[in-house]
């Protein structure tokens, strides 16, 4: 095994590549999964699942809890119920989006699907990420996060939100009092109308006892190499 280890290794070398051994706990997926067991975390409210990624991810990482997925795209909602098929503990909500009130809006589709918003994507947006230009609009019901996620949160001891709502994440505040820890998109420029930025959701976050776990980069310019946008964790209270 050794010899072949050593073999595939010199062919890798020849081909300019370099090839270490996976350790899946040092992988994002991997810390935040070590993250959420460190925090007793029993159910994992992911808010702006598309067709997955996130909760797939997680599965990797080694948590094996309860997770909700929330989408509202029709063609994102229905890959998700495929791809949850097999797995008891991962349940799809009805399709909804997550707003301040219950109603019926238009929701732009962009080209990666991922990228779709309630908010009008900005130039910074789409010139750094060009595929992410919106290419339709499908009308949805929008609703309160408290009213979608309340009744899968009773027998949870230690819940935690992910909310990946492309610019929407601080209209939803009420359902994370409830919660022990966060992960959301924060911007350092303006990617969406309207949207907070990093310092503000920070601001909100730390008043309510949240401190900042880990950061995992995201959106960067391509001409300047600006970060434009990460992936933020955060915990309740002092706990380690």
């Amino acid at each position: 095994m050794e010899a072949l280890q050593r073999c595939v290794r010199a062919l890798a070398a020849r081909c300019g590549l370099d090839i270490k051994r996976l350790h899946p706990e040092r992988t994002p997926e991997g810390r935040l999964a070590a993250m959420l067991a460190s925090q007793h975390i029993d159910l994992v409210l992911d808010v702006g699942a598309n067709t997955g990624q996130f909760a797939r991810a997680l599965r990797a990482g080694g948590y094996r809890g309860q997770i909700v997925s929330f989408e509202p795209l029709s063609a994102a909602h229905r890959a998700l119920e495929r791809v949850s098929r097999d797995d008891p503990k991962w349940e799809i909500a009805a399709r909804a989006a997550v707003g301040e009130r219950e109603t019926e809006i238009d929701l732009h589709v962009a080209g990666n699907s991922y990228s779709s918003s309630i908010l009008d994507m900005l130039d910074s947006h789409a010139h750094a990420a060009p595929e992410s230009t919106y290419i339709g609009v499908e009308r949805v019901r929008m609703a309160r996060l408290d009213e979608l996620a309340t009744a899968h949160m009773p027998s949870s001891a230690a819940p935690f939100l992910k909310i990946d709502t492309q610019g929407f994440e601080d209209r939803a505040p009420d359902v994370l009092a409830r919660c022990r820890g966060v992960q959301l998109e924060l911007s350092f420029v303006p990617l969406y109308a309207g949207q907070a930025l990093h310092d503000e959701l920070i601001a909100r976050l730390r008043k309510g006892g949240f401190e900042l776990w880990g950061i995992w980069p995201g959106l960067y310019a391509p001409d300047t190499g600006r970060m434009l946008q990460v992936d933020a964790v955060l915990f309740r209270g002092s706990r380690t």
